[in-house]
Order: C-alpha cells, then sequence, then structure tokens
C-alpha cells in the first residue's frame, strides 16, 4: 500500500500496520473504516472524543449497515485508536456486535454434478472441479502454481493462505487429469522468462498476475444459472459442499477439518448441521414410539422392538 500523498496520521497507521504484517486487504479494510469515521466527524479521528465514538456507533444502528460491516468497521477503528494513537481509552468505548449464526448454504450431490456438467470450457471445468474436489476458497484456487502440484504424492499444497498458514489438500486421478488436460491447452504467451515452476496455472490479463477471483466469480454463476440451480449459491459453497459431502460419507470430521485448514474443530463442526444426509437418516422419537412393541420375558413389560 503506497504512503504517498497521504496526511502523516494515515501514513503513520500503515507503517504500523506494516510492521504487524497485516495484509492488504485488511490494512485497505482499516483505512476505509477510518476514511469512514472521519467523514462522519467531518474533521481529523484523531481529535475524536469518547462521545464522538458512541455517536458514530449509534448512527452505524442507526443506518441500514450490516453487523458484520459494522463490527468490521470498529475493528478498523480499535486498530487506530488503540495502536496507531495508542488512546487506549477511546479504544475502550469500541464495542461489537455478536453476530447472528447461519448454516453455510451447500448444493446437493445432483446439483453440484450439474453444475459440473455444463461448464462452458475446460478452464471452468478445472476451475470449478478444484473448488469443490478440493475444497479450496476462490483465492486458493487462483493462486495456485506448477509448483503446488505434487503428482508423486498426489496432493496439492497450499502456501501461505487464509492466515498465514500452510496445508496440503489430497489430488485425485480425475483432477490430475483435468489439470494435465489444461496444461496442454492452457496460454503461454505470458510465460516469457517465469520458470516453469513458477507459472501460473490460471494466468490473468496483466502479465505476471493470476486471474481474478471477481472473474472466477462470475463463471461460477454463469454455470449454476446454466445448471439451473435456483438456490442463491455463491462460489464459497463448492468449499462448503466438499466439506458436506466428505462428512455424509463417513469422512472423519478432523481430517476435514484439516482439508479445509480450520483452527478450531467448533468451525468445522457447522457442518453436521448442514448435513442433510446424516440428519435425516437419524430416527425420530416419535418413529420409536409408533413401532410395535414386545413384552419382556423377565419383567412382563413392553419395549419396543430393535
Amino acid at each position: 500500500m503506497s504512503t504517498d500523498t497521504v496526511s502523516p496520521l494515515r501514513q503513520r497507521m500503515i507503517e504500523d500496520m506494516n510492521a504487524r504484517k497485516l495484509c492488504a486487504g485488511t490494512q485497505r479494510g482499516h483505512i476505509r473504516s477510518c476514511k469512514r469515521f472521519a467523514s462522519f466527524l467531518k474533521r481529523s479521528p484523531d481529535t475524536a472524543t469518547a462521545e464522538d465514538i458512541r455517536r458514530f456507533q449509534l448512527h452505524l444502528s442507526e443506518t441500514d449497515v450490516s453487523i458484520c460491516n459494522r463490527n468490521r468497521t470498529m475493528t478498523g477503528l480499535r486498530f487506530l485508536f488503540r495502536v496507531t494513537l495508542q488512546r487506549l481509552d477511546l479504544a475502550a468505548a469500541i464495542y461489537h456486535i455478536r453476530e447472528p449464526v447461519k448454516i453455510p448454504l451447500v448444493m446437493s450431490p445432483d446439483e453440484t454434478r450439474r453444475l459440473l456438467a455444463v461448464a462452458g470450457s475446460l478452464k471452468v471445468r478445472v476451475l470449478l472441479g478444484l473448488g469443490y474436489g478440493c475444497g479450496l476458497r476462490a483465492g486458493e484456487v487462483v493462486r495456485l502454481k506448477v509448483k503446488h502440484i505434487d503428482s508423486a504424492q498426489k496432493i496439492i499444497r497450499v502456501e501461505q493462505s487464509k492466515s498465514r498458514k500452510d496445508r496440503n489438500v489430497m489430488l485425485s486421478p480425475e483432477t490430475l487429469d483435468l489439470l494435465r488436460q489444461w496444461w496442454k491447452a492452457r496460454p503461454r504467451y505470458y510465460d516469457a522468462g517465469a520458470p516453469v515452476e513458477e507459472r501460473w496455472l490460471f494466468p490473468g490479463r496483466k502479465p505476471g498476475k493470476p486471474m481474478s477471483t471477481r472473474q472466477l466469480n462470475r463463471l461460477f454463476h454463469e454455470a449454476a444459472d446454466a445448471a439451473g440451480i435456483t438456490k442463491s449459491v455463491t462460489l464459497h459453497a463448492l468449499r462448503h459442499s466438499f466439506a458436506t459431502h466428505l462428512l455424509e460419507r463417513g469422512t472423519d470430521i478432523r481430517i476435514i477439518q484439516a482439508l479445509l485448514g480450520h483452527d478450531k474443530l467448533d468451525t468445522t463442526a457447522r457442518y453436521t448441521r448442514v448435513a442433510t444426509g446424516m440428519i435425516a437418516a437419524i430416527e425420530s422419537p416419535l418413529d420409536l414410539l409408533s413401532q410395535p412393541r414386545k413384552r419382556s420375558r423377565r419383567s412382563g413389560r413392553e419395549h419396543p422392538t430393535a
């Protein structure tokens, strides 16, 4: 993030974020939050008081700002006051709202099969196949390089993804075959000077850059429309479906946790709430009441037949 032609306060905040190795997306979000607060105040944020923060939070609650965006905005302000300005009294005046807990929206195996079947090109089939078949995030898919594909060990190495973590995911024979087909058909006009191992599997329009997640998102929605999927699914639903379908097939939840790169098992356990196959297979107590009962030989009491 450039520090040219910015105010001393913003430059100092950028330096503080760089020193703490915050990613570019987080830095943009924090700067955007402070700009919004400054626009509300109509003066520099370093002149704010506790009353100003209270009024700003009240303003956010009275407008159509979602709880998620509101919390994200206040996180950026908390960094400004706690780290850059070292105003712990003002940072303490910031509070967050508990976000509603929602279950992920997933596609059924049949919907996923239709989605992949109507993919308009080999490139789209490979992109969507990686998202569903390996549980990769959109950014992880587009940032894949040749060196990340390990056909000998049958794994794909995901480097420095969310929270700066590496992990391995499986590489199925079908996915490997699709990747090999794509490598032969892949455009090479942006590969000049780049070692083979460092070449992007999905190069973008700008030399030396991968394709954008926005473009991948557009390709997903085009395929979803062609497949007749009416659910309000997003590209991330492929990752949710990957985890849910593995869980329904009996895969150990800790293995799924490792494949997804989750720190906490609780994060992975939410897929038990959307694994419809598992939920539908649970026998209801009402069904037990309606089963024929047989008399016990010892006590003479009746109990449901097994």
